[in-house]
């Protein structure tokens, strides 16, 4: 089996570990946009248990910024990137935090691209899976924040699916503390406005 289908195996066992001698190392000129973490730290855990423990919410991530139908494909893309270049990756302090992001870009790289026929596209998908799901009394606020700018939705999704401090989601977005709060103070604005009631 080819990566490309490993990628949209939904439901499926992860993808085996990868030693470091077998590991495919792709240059950063393959996920455009995206900057791991400078520090680094040693040893490093398999990929099998990263997987595992990450999977359930990046899947959870990806369908808060693009909707149900391609969580699943953009959450395994993000995790087969990581699975290529897991003997770089697994040294970062924080690999959850470079797979969070590109999962976050490769969700609204999406959105922007199909716009509408995303969303014709979204109506007709099946059910997640229930290991990601998000609660359904909720999904006209995850709509707005799907309308949101790119950057102000990553940073409330990140906010509000993993619990992350400003700290963190800066960590994840490769970006400073000062413009998540930016982010996150306008898109709370934007979202109170659109449904009428404190975002929080």
């Amino acid at each position: 089996m080819d990566d490309s289908s490993r990628g949209r195996d939904v439901g499926h066992e992860p993808l085996p570990f990868v030693g470091d001698s077998s590991t495919e190392v792709i240059s950063h000129d393959h996920d455009p946009g995206v900057r791991p973490q400078q520090s680094v730290r040693r040893g490093a855990e398999p990929f099998e248990t990263f997987y595992r423990r990450e999977m359930p919410r990046l899947v959870a991530l990806a369908r808060a910024l693009s909707g149900s139908g391609a969580a699943d494909d953009l959450a395994q893309e993000a995790m087969l990137a990581a699975y290529r270049r897991w003997s770089e990756v697994a040294t970062y302090e924080h690999p959850e935090a470079w797979v969070r992001r590109v999962c976050a870009n490769h969700a609204t790289s999406l959105l922007r691209r199909r716009g509408a026929e995303t969303r014709a596209v979204l109506r007709l998908a099946s059910q997640p899976p229930s290991t990601a799901d998000l609660d359904e009394r909720y999904e006209a606020f995850w709509v707005e924040v799907r309308r949101l700018p790119r950057r102000q939705a990553q940073a409330a999704a990140l906010r509000y699916i993993y619990d992350l401090s400003v700290a963190e989601i800066a960590g994840t977005m490769a970006c400073s503390e000062g413009s998540v709060k930016v982010h996150l103070t306008r898109a709370r604005a934007v979202l109170a406005d659109r449904l009428g009631e404190a975002s929080e």
